[in-house]
């Protein structure tokens, strides 16, 4: 074949800079879009941040726009007030937002200062339940603080070493994991270390703190402990003996089998239960393995005179606007290279407040739609959630799917029954004997109460569970009661089952 040309005419969608700007800076989370913010900063001289008491930002409520129209600060969308009394009423139209920036607007928050921002609601240092390290503090591995302790006792130079082995094969729930002969076999050949030596050496590193740290097994684990207590401590004998010879029948739950075994009468097991379930299977846990995380609400929902009030968090709203005293060397008709260089970050900044903008407004309204709908939730928590998908928000606000998806990915609501993430919202539903629908996260809120109130000693299976539902109208199969029981961490009947 000859090659040819061949001229064709299509139409295909293009997304512009300013676009993908947009939608750039509308999936970030507070703390990503801070980061972007002061790079943006850093790169364009004609960007600048607005501090509270500044005449020239609270002033440009008037001046927000320049003559080409294009916004010169970031605005802030006015709280919207939900009546919580008609729980059916429909949203009002779009179109009445108030773009104009409040006289006053608080501090702005500098990246260094985000995480003191969201400890304000902390106690007091004067109260007795304060604990400034635990808040404040670096995270400690489980491998620094046995070191710390290893540290603290006389010790010669080739137990040190056997120690140290030791500690790094110690998992993060505190067993050790490797064996000892692959820990003795780890050793430098000239040390010339026995066998008993690795033991002796572990016997004293399970002496640390957490008790019963070092540990091989669940068995050895809960013995340490037991060890650990008074002499004095009612069923103390029998427990150790359970736990030494009949931890297998414990964790199966076969207290008909265990009292035959263990020649206790049910008083006395009961006891010996009580007893065991106060230690710790997993003694590593109690030392923090890493640092704290915070979370910034990026909108707060409180009630104010029995209307739902949904606003911006002011701290994680960026203040942006663009410097007016480089904005006004700019001239229309030069077309030198300084000039074209202050043209180009003048349109730049323009675009990026622009983008900061309709995030803002994007974001307020996604967040009042879903409270509008979650009113329930609200007012009476989980069991009352209503099926939620991104469909309807997207088809209240007028926007794309995708668009309601970006915006609830990693931004979070603070409302009076705590901070969720936006998606925790959206639920898909199941059906109920009058026709209507459920919400799968009211559903999970329902089989953790009857789990709750359940009869300890005749635990509800999954098809007891979905048989109560459908008594209240709900149908649902016992495979699903089952996804929802694993997904809430809630054991099966036969591992719930215990003496009362």
């Amino acid at each position: 074949m000859k090659p040819t040309l061949v001229l064709k005419m299509g139409q295909q969608l293009t997304m512009t800079p300013q676009l993908q700007q947009a939608i750039r800076l509308l999936q970030l989370s507070s703390l990503d879009l801070q980061q972007e913010v002061q790079e943006a900063l850093e790169a364009n001289p004609m960007l600048e941040m607005a501090d509270e008491g500044d005449d020239d930002y609270s002033a440009s409520d008037t001046e927000s726009k320049d003559s080409d129209g294009d916004p010169s600060s970031v605005t802030v969308p006015e709280p919207v007030t939900l009546d919580a009394i008609d729980q059916h009423s429909q949203p009002e139209e779009d179109g009445n937002w108030n773009e104009q920036i409040p006289n006053e607007l608080p501090v702005d928050t500098q990246w260094d200062d985000v995480y003191q921002s969201s400890t304000s609601s902390l106690p007091s240092q004067d109260e007795e339940d304060w604990d400034y390290t635990s808040r404040t503090g670096t995270g400690e591995t489980l491998q620094s603080h046995l070191e710390w302790q290893l540290n603290l006792i006389p010790m010669s130079e080739t137990d040190y070493e056997i120690a140290i082995a030791l500690i790094d094969g110690i998992n993060a729930d505190g067993y050790l994991e490797e064996s000892l002969d692959d820990i003795l076999a780890s050793l430098p050949p000239e040390m010339d270390v026995e066998m008993d030596e690795v033991e002796m050496v572990l016997h004293r590193i399970q002496q640390f703190e957490p008790v019963g740290i070092g540990a091989r097994d669940l068995s050895e684990c809960l013995l340490l402990q037991i060890r650990q207590l008074p002499a004095d401590t009612p069923m103390l004998e029998q427990a150790t003996r359970v736990v030494r010879d009949h931890l297998e029948l414990l964790g199966s739950r076969d207290f008909s089998q265990l009292m035959r075994r263990s020649k206790l009468k049910e008083d006395q097991l009961r006891d010996v239960v009580a007893l065991i379930q106060t230690l710790n299977p997993r003694p590593g846990g109690e030392i923090a393995s890493g640092e704290p995380e915070y979370v910034i609400p990026d909108v707060i929902v409180r009630k104010d005179n029995n209307r739902w009030l949904v606003e911006l968090n002011q701290e994680s709203v960026p203040k942006v606007r663009v410097n007016n005293q480089y904005a006004s060397m700019v001239r229309r008709a030069d077309s030198s290279q300084d000039n074209t260089y202050l043209r180009n970050n003048l349109q730049e900044a323009r675009w990026f407040i622009k983008s900061l903008q309709s995030r803002n407004e994007t974001l307020m309204k996604v967040a009042t739609q879903i409270v509008e709908h979650q009113r329930g939730f609200l007012e009476q928590g989980e069991e009352a959630m209503k099926p939620l998908v991104l469909h309807d928000i997207a088809e209240a606000v007028g926007m794309h799917e995708s668009t309601i998806s970006r915006v609830t990915t990693q931004k979070f609501m603070h409302t009076p029954r705590g901070i969720f993430e936006l998606k925790y919202f959206f639920s898909s539903h199941v059906g109920t004997s009058e026709g209507g629908e459920f919400s799968s996260t009211a559903i999970r809120a329902l089989i953790k109460k009857l789990v709750a109130a359940e009869n300890p000693k005749k635990p509800l299976s999954d098809s007891k569970i979905a048989g109560l539902l459908e008594e209240q109208g709900i149908e649902v199969a016992r495979r699903t009661i089952a996804k929802y029981r694993e997904s809430l961490n809630i054991a099966p009947s036969s591992e719930r089952k215990r003496l009362v």
